[in-house]
């Protein structure tokens, strides 16, 4: 029997976090959370990350094929303004980068990409491929997105643009919003993560910037805080090690200057896809 939007919530939900106004962070449980009516909504998107295109002995096609599926049913139940797939499209042979590309394209919605550590290409070949570079600044309506490139194209873990990343940073700073994707989170809270003092410092300057959000580090589905700025993480799309689901991470910026977000876990207790979720 088809899901409830509630039920489906219920029983995919791992937490909801909306930040406040004041740049509070609440938490709340799943199913005691009352979701704002669609129509109170400016913008809707979607964070995914980690699909490892091309890993061998994992079953990448299948973790794809799902993914996307979920995507398209989110777009059809509550809607998706865009997506974010926040880097390791592919896994370090760049002859699956094309590939990846054509199953990517099978969204239902606008998407970005970041570049990450096992994305085994230079910039030329990545926004041939692509049609973007690996520093992204776009806008929409009130709120600013910047898009940092996190690794070389050998793979090392690198910090962002400095120069380009401040130029955006003053360009945005008198949005209400400002949103950052990048692959590698800036701290050595994660073994998989890089000090970027620099930038750290820069962010914390930057009176708008809400939420970062990254992936890499695929057994990280939560939040961590930094003086007052919140670091997002959201699980992974395939590869083979993480989380025990694969998920993603919805972000809802409200006409009341609230944003709130919140994990899913698409597969869990039921099988989920675009013809068990109605809106």
């Amino acid at each position: 029997m088809p899901l409830s939007r509630k039920e489906f919530l219920q029983k995919t939900l791992k937490s909801v976090f909306v930040l406040g106004v004041g740049n509070s962070l609440q938490s709340y449980a799943a199913n005691n959370f009352p979701f704002p009516d669609r129509s109170d909504t400016h913008h809707r998107f979607m964070l995914l990350s980690d699909g490892h295109y091309g890993q061998a002995d994992t079953n990448y096609d299948f973790h794809h094929d799902n993914m996307i599926g979920w995507v398209n049913a989110e777009k059809q139940a509550r809607g998706l303004d865009f997506a974010v797939v926040n880097g390791d499209l592919f896994h370090n042979d760049v002859s699956f980068l094309p590939l990846v590309k054509a199953k990517w394209d099978q969204l239902k919605v606008p998407y970005y990409v970041s570049h990450g550590n096992h994305d085994l290409v230079d910039e030329i070949g990545w926004s041939k491929v692509w049609q973007m570079p690996w520093h992204i600044a776009f806008e929409k309506g009130d709120t600013g997105f910047l898009v940092l490139n996190t690794s070389d194209e050998k793979g090392n873990y690198i910090c962002p643009d400095m120069d380009w990343t401040q130029r955006q940073l003053v360009r945005y700073q008198s949005k209400k919003h400002l949103l950052v994707f990048m692959h590698i989170t800036p701290f050595k809270w994660t073994p998989g993560g890089v000090d970027c003092p620099d930038l750290v410092a820069m962010f914390n300057k930057q009176a708008n910037l809400k939420m970062i959000f990254h992936g890499h580090d695929h057994d990280q589905d939560n939040v961590k805080e930094n003086a007052g700025k919140f670091y997002f993480f959201d699980s992974h799309v395939a590869g083979n090690w993480g989380t025990e689901y694969r998920g993603f991470r919805i972000v809802e910026i409200l006409k009341t200057g609230e944003i709130l977000t919140y994990q899913m876990n698409p597969s869990s207790d039921v099988k989920v896809n675009e013809k068990t979720v109605v809106g």
